[in-house]
């Protein structure tokens, strides 16, 4: 039996396996703040306790704009060189977890914390969210050809930022990709085209992999 879906942002829905994040499974996500605010929202605000190590310049400012309850958020800004131990232990008591494990961190997620790591999501039914590579993820939540608007001839005040979401996993190993606006120039988040035209798979929107703050 799948295990349960924690509901996140409608624009994702189409995208993620399940329609939403699946307890007990790991995502590797682009280094993208806005990515990732966007994914706990939904979960924070259905009542969900989520923690965030290792990323000291992400502020309860940011948290609030996307719709987050900092009233159950907590922040670990720097874990230490046991940050995957601090990980698992947060795991144990919070639903959603986002790390960002740090540089040179690489042959730790292969280890045997990392191991018991998994072990401890699917007995607990939390959700971990990296921020980076990572082994046996339920899928990889990527962002690309970020384009912002706002800004006039040379001038101006940055308004929104139109991207292209894409979404690789296990049980769905063709890319489906949509294109958002994350954040719109409400601080909301927002499909752009069809339906049909926010799946589509096609030859010329293929990207590298890369990292959008």
């Amino acid at each position: 039996m799948d295990a349960p879906v924690l509901p996140t942002h409608p624009a994702f829905s189409a995208l993620l396996p399940g329609g939403g994040l699946r307890s007990g499974s790991a995502y590797a996500l682009a280094r993208s703040a806005s990515l990732l605010l966007a994914l706990m929202a939904r979960p924070s605000q259905d009542g969900a306790w989520c923690g965030v190590i290792g990323m000291p310049e992400l502020g309860a400012e940011a948290a609030e704009k996307y719709g987050l309850d900092l009233d159950r958020l907590v922040f670990i800004p720097d874990p230490g060189p046991r940050w995957l131990a601090v990980t698992a232990t947060i795991t144990e008591v919070l639903p959603v977890v986002a790390v960002r494990p740090p540089a040179g961190a690489a042959a730790a997620r292969g280890g045997v914390e990392a191991t018991r790591l998994a072990a401890r999501l699917r007995d607990r039914g939390s959700v971990l969210l990296v921020q980076g590579a990572w082994p046996q993820v339920e899928a990889v939540i990527d962002v690309a050809d970020p384009r912002w608007s706002g800004i006039g001839q040379g001038h101006g005040y940055l308004a929104g930022r139109e991207l292209t979401v894409s979404v690789t996993s296990r049980r769905s190993p063709n890319p489906r990709r949509a294109r958002m606006l994350l954040p719109a120039a409400d601080g909301s988040i927002e499909l752009l085209g069809s339906p049909a035209e926010r799946l589509v798979s096609r030859d010329r929107d293929a990207v590298p992999v890369r990292a959008v703050g």
